[in-house]
């Protein structure tokens, strides 16, 4: 029996913002039939990952794009909480606890409203899951994903806090490096490249995100960002905000 979710708290985006969501969705089409299990990351919490992994999620499954998101954070996950998601009647069954224990991954995973939009919640946070993330488990569940779906986007804990995302790295075909502007040092962000390069994890693209004063509006002033080419040399053009 299909498990049926609802998203309670899925905020209404101004133009400016569906537009910049929508820029990031069209490029991620023009990578390839190869990349379908992109990591959604960034380098310190708060840069507003999970934001852009929902919101692109959402606009790849209203497109008619089969798309899943799971939620690979399972040492500080919120999502289920801060979008409200829940089922009209059970438990939801999370990543943590499908990869722990002798589940069904139909059972885990969750439908929503958009008929193309799956998600894979994480309910149940594990103070040191690195042997979950690093079982064969996990690595076959990513692998049935992309068998299942068009893109499995993963939500992962932030480069420099834990090793959990370089490890999720390795077992996905790119990634998308979320920076917070004006606040993500240089350093740092060159350090989260040269991590995921040392994880086998291409670097697909960047999105440069809370851009204050970029636009009128709270949600561009707090979430706003813009997307920044397909390949690495394009991520320090005269444009770019942390150019070498």
């Amino acid at each position: 029996m299909r498990k049926h979710a609802i998203i309670g708290n899925m905020p209404e985006l101004p133009y400016s913002v569906e537009e910049a969501i929508n820029g990031l969705r069209i490029n991620i089409g023009f990578l390839g039939n190869d990349i379908k299990k992109i990591m959604i990351i960034s380098t310190m919490p708060d840069e507003g990952k999970s934001f852009v992994a929902i919101q692109l999620w959402r606009q790849m499954a209203e497109s008619g794009t089969p798309t899943i998101l799971v939620d690979a954070d399972l040492r500080k996950s919120v999502t289920t909480e801060k979008y409200g998601i829940r089922l009209e009647n059970g438990k939801i069954y999370g990543t943590s606890y499908y990869l722990a224990n002798n589940f069904s991954l139909e059972e885990a995973i969750l439908h929503t409203d958009w008929e193309c939009g799956d998600i894979l919640p994480n309910t149940k946070n594990v103070i040191n899951p690195s042997r979950l993330i690093e079982g064969e488990r996990f690595d076959n569940m990513l692998n049935n994903l992309a068998e299942r779906y068009r893109y499995v986007f993963i939500d992962t804990p932030p480069l420099n806090m834990v090793s959990d995302g370089e490890r999720i790295g390795n077992r996905c075909d790119g990634a998308i490096l979320v920076v917070r502007g004006g606040a993500t040092s240089k350093s740092m962000v060159r350090n989260s490249i040269q991590q995921l390069k040392r994880a086998g994890c291409p670097l697909l693209g960047i999105v440069l995100n809370r851009v204050e004063g970029a636009r009128s509006g709270y949600y561009y002033k707090k979430y706003g960002g813009k997307y920044y080419g397909k390949y690495g040399s394009k991520y320090y053009s005269d444009k770019y905000y942390y150019k070498k």
